[in-house]
């Protein structure tokens, strides 16, 4: 297996990224970097065609300050331009092992994206890093319940391989049930085994993860007699998102209890949020100035973690994420099509300190300042592709989700929503938002008027956009909002990944 910083143990691992500097790991990233170049435009056929088609010789590239020359490759500039064996290693397709993984498909056709092993122990090695870190697997029996989707689809199948080499390689006391999007599953497995282990870690999708919790209520579970901890992936969610989960599950106030992944099927496992990047984000928050720094002025909260150079090269050109990375197909400087920003969490934590907002101090008064690692941040907002157009003007899900995640609200709705632009009769735009209502709620133009408010004051408070066209037009502007009974198959339908946004056809 595979250590980065040129370390043999996981422990001399944990040790460095507490004591390393940042430029340590940095430093290590651009010479990984640079080797992964010219491995590629040595072994990749199709790599090798493209720096010819594109006359850059690899000869010439030979610092970090040149790799920024190199052109950058996309999925419709790159994958979709070659056979798929040209885009492996020496050429080699079906010589070779295999799991592969699509696409869901949400932005185009399914791509298929073939992985190895070494795919696997990476996302291991970074699984045990936070494992360890925030939930003690080392110290505790642990039972993670992956909660993700089974199937084509990456998140869970690619768990599984994860959790159970960190468990064999670690000898942790680690066991897995694979439950996939079957919400009776999860809960029977927590009741089931709750007791016989220390912790139950829960893998899931954000809104189906909200969705089990409610439903385990309903059932008349309570959560908070376990010892719960929560992994997501797949979307960004609102720190209210975090409270709720944290609330329901009786952890409020921790840091360590629930961690997002950021990351693709391109490459797997890229990055994930750590005890110093949750605290940065809500820091964030509580003071423009800081969330204004540290976010370039968006109003839009992105997903904030932290990563490893080493293993993923990001850089941040322009607003837009690109990285390179030995994935099953060999990548450098791939455009994500994700955007948001690349940060020194050295500079981060001196700006924030300047501010007197000394994060190290509060780390260290919850008793997790071990946690503080010297990596550096990526940040990643929503995609423009899951947004809608609405008099000119970007609406993205994750102002909706912050007026639904209201703690009145959800005391009737699920949190799962789908929006849309249509056209009223006189040809004007309407932002219609359909809105999943929870088992047995009944609709009312109460309700109704009520949520209206809710995603109003939201969008006049993210949108300079949307608050001037509210001053011109009105009401006119206030959303449709259309209420669907639970798991209607419309919009709902149960065990797939919710589709926050349907653009017209």
């Amino acid at each position: 297996m595979y250590f980065p910083g040129g370390f043999t143990t996981i422990e001399q691992v944990l040790k460095a990224l507490h004591t390393k500097p940042e430029r340590y790991w940095i430093e290590r990233g651009e010479r990984r970097a640079l080797g992964l170049f010219h491995q590629m435009a040595e072994r990749v056929p199709a790599y090798k065609d493209f720096l010819k088609k594109n006359k850059v010789n690899p000869d010439k590239i030979k610092t970090i300050h040149d790799f920024g020359y190199i052109p950058s490759v996309s999925k419709d500039s790159y994958l979709k331009k070659y056979p798929l064996e040209k885009l492996c290693w020496d050429g080699k397709l079906k010589q070779r092992q295999w799991t592969i993984s699509t696409t869901s498909g949400s932005t185009g056709v399914p791509f298929y994206f073939p992985r190895e092993q070494e795919q696997d122990w990476q996302y291991a090695f970074t699984a045990e890093l936070y494992l360890r870190t925030n939930y003690q697997i080392h110290k505790r029996s642990t039972l993670y319940i992956d909660a993700f989707p089974m199937g084509p689809w990456i998140g869970g199948v690619f768990t599984y391989e994860a959790i159970r080499l960190v468990a064999e390689r670690g000898k942790y006391p680690l066991s897995i049930i694979t439950t996939g999007i079957n919400k009776t599953e999860i809960i029977k497995a927590v009741q089931r085994f709750g007791r016989s282990f220390d912790q139950i870690l829960i893998g899931s999708y954000g809104p189906f993860l909200k969705d089990t919790l409610d439903e385990g209520k309903r059932q008349g579970v309570r959560w908070r007699d376990y010892n719960l901890g929560f992994i997501f992936s797949a979307e960004g969610f609102s720190e209210t998102f975090r409270d709720y989960v944290l609330h329901t599950a009786g952890l409020a106030g921790s840091f360590t209890a629930t961690l997002n992944h950021y990351g693709t099927v391109d490459l797997g496992t890229m990055a994930h949020e750590t005890p110093l990047s949750v605290l940065l984000r809500r820091q964030a928050l509580k003071h423009p100035s800081l969330y204004k720094y540290l976010f370039r002025g968006s109003n839009k909260l992105p997903t904030l973690c932290q990563y490893m150079p080493e293993m993923f090269y990001f850089e941040d050109i322009n607003g837009d994420l690109y990285c390179s990375a030995y994935s099953g197909i060999p990548l450098v400087r791939y455009n994500l099509k994700d955007h948001g920003g690349v940060w020194s969490s050295t500079e981060a934590l001196t700006h924030f300190k300047s501010l007197r907002v000394d994060v190290s101090r509060e780390l260290s008064s919850k008793g997790i300042d071990s946690t503080l690692w010297n990596l550096p941040l990526v940040y990643v907002y929503e995609r423009s592709d899951f947004s809608v157009s609405f008099y000119a003007f970007i609406i993205y899900p994750e102002t909706i989700r912050k007026a639904l995640d209201d703690r009145m609200v959800g005391a009737f709705i699920s949190g799962k929503f789908t929006m849309m632009v249509e056209y009223n009769k006189q040809k004007d735009q309407v932002l219609q938002i359909h809105v999943e209502l929870k088992p047995g709620i009944k609709e009312s133009e109460r309700f109704r008027d009520h949520i209206t408010q809710a995603i109003v004051r939201s969008l006049l408070r993210d949108s300079s956009e949307y608050y001037k066209t509210y001053q011109e037009i009105g009401e006119r502007a206030h959303p449709q909002i259309i209420f669907w009974p639970y798991e209607h198959s419309t919009y709902f339908t149960p065990g797939v990944k919710q589709k926050w946004v349907v653009k017209p056809k």
